[in-house]
C-alpha cells in the first residue's frame, strides 16, 4: 500500500518492516520520521534559535537520607544496552568488555543495583534496553546474577530495528554481502515506542514504582544514587537529566539551551547544529553544560504524555548519514533516521535539569576512555562505585594503531600504567607497555615505534 503524500520508499519499508516481525507502532513512529524527512526536516537548531541555559547544583541540594531512600524505592532503573562497540572494533555488546580484575560492565552494573538493594531494603529492578544484536550475549553474561531479575518485570526489552535508507532515494538499502546491515536501531529515542508496545510502562505503575532512572551501560557512574532520587521525587518534575560542565574534550558535543520561542529546555546534539554555528557549539562560556544522558521520567506523566500522543512521542529528527557497511567507505550513502531519549525535555512542562559531580559521567567511547578505567584514576569499593582517587582525569590520546580493542590490548598486555599522577598521555607510535608503568604530569611518546619497560616512570 502506499502512503498518502509518501514516494514508494515508504511504503517498501513499511512491508520490509512487518514482513521482520516489527511492532505496529514501532512502524507508525518510523512512518513520522519518514515524511518529516521527505519534507527536508534536517532536526537542524540554529543558534539564533535559542539562548544559554543555567541551572542548579546537586552539591546545593539538601536531601533527606530517609526520603532518598523512600525514592529509591519507587525507582526502577534501566540500562541502555544496545551498543556493539563497532568503533572500537567489537562484534559483541560494549558492555561486555572487561574493565577491572576480570569484571565487565555488565559485571559491574548488577554488582551495583545488587548492593544498593540491600544498603536501602529497595526492590530496584534492574531492566536492559537491549538490541537485536545485543540481547542473547547479554542474558548469557547475566545468567549468574539469578536474584537480579525481580518477579513480574523482564530483566530486558528490546529496541526496535529499522531499514536503512539509501540517501540518494529514500527507499531502503539491500546489502546481499550482510544483510544485517541493511538494518538498524532508530536510536536510544526508541525507549518511549518500546516500552509502550512491550506494555512496560503499565506494567511498572501496576507493581507500585513511581519513576525510571534510564542510562547508558557504557557510564559505570550512572547509580540509582538515592540524594539523585529523592530530589527528583521532591521536585514534582515529569523528567530531569543530570547535566554536567563541559571541558575542552566536550567542545565537539551537545549542550543545553533555552528555545526562545516557547522558553523549553532542548538538547542541541553536534548533528543538530548548523556548520556556521560550530563556533558557538565550542563556545563553553556560552553553553556551559551537557547531557550525561543520566534521565529520570516520572511513570504516570510519562504514560499520559504518550498517550496524549497515540504512542508518538514526536522527538526532534536526527538525520544520520553512513555508509551501508561502516567498515566500508565506498559502500552506498544511506540515511539512518535516528531520536534521542533526552530530547524529550522539551516535550515534558515542568521538565529540569541539575548538574551533578562528573564522576556521575565516565563514559566510554574510545580506547583512550577505556585506558583511563582500567588504570587507577579510580578505584572501585565494596560497594562497586567508581571513586576518583586522582586529583583530575588525565586527558588521553592514543594513536591510530590503538583504536581497535583487539590491537589495544596486544599493546597493554601487563594492564594499564599507574595514572593516578598523570595529567595527561599522549602517544604517537606505536608504543607497548610492560607492567608497572607510571605516568607522572604531562607525558608524549613520539616515535614509529617502542616499548616502555616494565616499572618506569614517565614523567614531563
Amino acid at each position: 500500500m502506499k502512503d498518502s503524500g509518501s514516494g514508494p520508499g515508504l511504503a517498501l519499508a513499511r512491508e520490509k518492516m512487518a514482513a521482520a516481525g516489527v511492532d505496529p507502532l514501532a512502524i507508525d513512529v518510523f512512518a513520522h520520521y519518514f515524511r518529516l524527512l521527505e519534507l527536508g526536516e534536517t532536526g537542524m537548531i540554529p543558534e539564533s534559535s535559542i539562548d544559554p541555559h543555567d541551572m542548579p547544583s546537586l552539591d546545593d541540594v539538601a536531601v533527606d537520607p530517609a526520603a532518598g531512600a523512600e525514592a529509591l524505592r519507587r525507582t526502577a532503573v534501566i540500562k541502555l544496552n544496545g551498543g556493539l562497540g563497532t568503533s572500537m572494533g567489537m562484534e559483541r555488546a560494549k558492555s561486555l568488555l572487561c574493565v577491572r580484575r576480570g569484571l565487565s560492565f555488565l559485571d559491574i552494573i548488577a554488582r551495583q543495583v545488587l548492593h544498593l538493594r540491600q544498603e536501602h531494603d529497595a526492590t530496584l529492578p534492574l531492566i536492559f534496553m537491549n538490541s537485536f544484536r545485543t540481547s542473547a550475549d547479554t542474558r548469557a553474561a547475566l545468567a549468574r546474577y539469578e536474584d537480579l531479575a525481580v518477579e513480574g518485570l523482564p530483566l530486558e526489552f528490546l529496541q526496535n530495528k529499522e531499514p536503512k535508507l539509501l540517501a540518494s532515494d529514500l527507499t531502503p538499502v539491500e546489502w546481499t554481502k550482510d544483510p544485517e546491515l541493511e538494518w538498524c536501531p532508530p536510536g536510544h529515542g526508541d525507549i518511549y515506542t518500546a516500552m509502550t508496545s512491550t506494555g512496560l510502562i503499565d506494567a511498572l505503575i501496576e507493581a507500585g514504582y513511581q519513576q525510571i532512572f534510564v542510562s547508558n551501560a557504557d557510564n559505570l557512574g550512572a547509580t540509582p544514587d538515592p540524594k539523585v532520587a529523592g530530589w527528583f521525587a521532591g521536585s514534582g518534575s515529569p523528567f530531569a537529566i543530570e547535566a554536567v560542565r563541559r571541558t575542552a574534550s566536550d567542545r565537539k558535543g551537545g549542550h543545553f539551551a533555552i528555545r526562545k520561542t516557547d522558553g523549553r529546555i532542548v538538547l542541541r546534539e553536534s548533528a543538530q547544529t548548523l556548520e556556521a554555528d560550530r563556533a558557538a557549539l565550542g563556545d563553553l562560556d556560552r553553553h556551559k553544560y551537557m547531557s550525561t544522558n543520566n534521565i529520570w521520567i516520572n511513570l504516570v506523566a510519562l504514560r499520559d504524555e504518550l498517550a496524549s500522543r497515540h504512542g508518538i512521542m514526536g522527538l526532534p529528527l536526527i538525520r544520520n548519514v553512513k555508509n551501508v557497511d561502516p567498515g566500508d567507505p565506498k559502500s552506498p550513502s544511506v540515511i539512518q533516521i535516528e531520536a534521542a531519549l533526552g530530547a524529550a525535555i522539551e516535550i515534558f512542562a515542568g521538565a529540569q535539569t541539575i548538574e551533578v559531580p562528573r564522576g556521575r559521567y565516565v563514559p566510554v567511547k574510545t580506547t583512550n576512555d577505556l585506558l583511563v578505567l582500567r588504570s587507577d584514576v579510580y578505584d572501585i569499593g565494596t560497594d562497586f562505585v567508581l571513586d576518583q582517587a586522582a586529583d583530575v582525569v588525565p586527558f588521553i590520546d592514543l594513536d591510530g594503531v590503538y583504536k581497535l580493542v583487539g590491537d589495544f590490548d596486544k599493546r597493554f598486555k601487563s594492564g594499564a600504567p599507574s595514572l593516578r599522577q598523570a595529567e595527561s598521555l599522549i602517544v604517537d607510535g606505536d608504543w607497548t607497555f610492560g607492567e608497572n608503568v607510571t605516568v607522572i604530569g604531562s607525558v608524549k611518546l613520539s616515535g614509529e615505534h617502542g616499548r616502555v619497560e616494565s616499572g618506569t616512570v614517565l614523567t614531563d
